[in-house]
């Protein structure tokens, strides 16, 4: 299993020239049946990245360009009549794929925005007065630029309460924009990446983080940092069941990816704040952008949970 883990990485990163630990965070979110939200500027490989896993998996790709004028619907799918048939069919939308980029999802109305919270939550699609399963493995990847700019719709909290894991990327380093700007990998190599892996080993390596141990002592430890959250002073909502969930998840995924059946304690607090800090609502002004505010107070509650031996 790990050799799988090891091809996805190294097929991303001939792509992908920036943080070598989002690569990693991208992965852990697929096996641990999660959905992935990445949000920095725009021009820093948000799309490159997400496009580099869709394309190293040999499954049913989908991308979705958000915008202004986006309907439910085109993300669903419509009836059209068929004059032959004398009857409507339902033709699905791209949402029916093994792996969709919603590129830059805020930008898109809340309405639409709300087409893909079924989908993230359930696996399924109700359309037609039917509910209909979406192929496995099944994860969204989606890409926004922060709130500030213009043209952009914030997420709502039930909303990104749907995604295992937020992050930036970030600007990369001197040599890895040199290396961009000499090799252009966005308009070359991107096209030429091959799957390196299939969907069923995809779904093995799901079914084996849900083997991985988690100790009882990491239980109580997750309800812990959950608990003092939502005791926080600062924080209107602190860490909901399905975050301890998301948490204890993306601690197995860890530990798989390291190589272990088991898990320990540091797979639990490298993972707080991608899996937790954006489902915490503040007490400053909501929907302002500065995501800064929610990752210092949940570090500080992290920092204030004993950590078990």
């Amino acid at each position: 299993m790990l050799d799988v883990i090891q091809r996805l990485r190294s097929n991303i990163a001939t792509v992908y020239m920036g943080n070598l630990q989002a690569v990693d965070r991208l992965i852990l979110c697929l096996l641990a049946r999660g959905h992935a939200l990445i949000e920095d500027v725009p021009g820093v490989g948000k799309t490159v990245l997400a496009n580099a896993l869709a394309r190293s998996v040999d499954c049913r790709f989908s991308r979705i360009q958000c915008t202004p004028d986006l309907l439910p619907a085109d993300i669903t799918g419509v009836s059209i009549f068929n004059r032959e048939q004398n009857r409507f069919e339902f033709q699905p939308g791209p949402i029916f794929a093994n792996i969709v980029l919603a590129d830059e999802v805020n930008r898109t109305t809340p309405r639409t925005q709300s087409a893909l919270l079924e989908a993230m939550s359930e696996a399924t699609v109700s359309a037609e007065g039917e509910v209909m399963s979406l192929p496995q493995p099944f994860m969204v990847l989606a890409t926004q630029n922060p709130y500030e700019f213009e043209g952009t719709y914030p997420l709502p909290e039930n909303q990104l309460d749907r995604f295992l894991i937020r992050m930036s990327l970030g600007y990369p380093s001197p040599d890895d924009e040199g290396r961009v700007l000499r090799l252009q990998p966005a308009r070359t190599s991107l096209r030429e990446l091959k799957p390196v892996t299939s969907e069923q080993e995809v779904v093995a390596l799901q079914d084996a983080v849900d083997e991985v141990k988690l100790e009882d002592s990491l239980v109580d430890y997750i309800i812990a940092i959950a608990t003092a959250s939502r005791d926080a002073d600062d924080l209107q909502v602190g860490i909901s069941p399905r975050g301890a969930l998301a948490l204890a998840q993306a601690a197995r995924a860890t530990a798989l990816m390291d190589g272990r059946n088991h898990c320990e304690p540091e797979d639990v607090v490298g993972n707080v704040l991608a899996v937790c800090a954006h489902r915490v609502v503040t007490r400053a002004p909501m929907h302002t952008g500065d995501t800064l505010t929610a990752r210092r107070i949940v570090q500080r509650v992290l920092e204030s949970v004993p950590s078990p031996a």
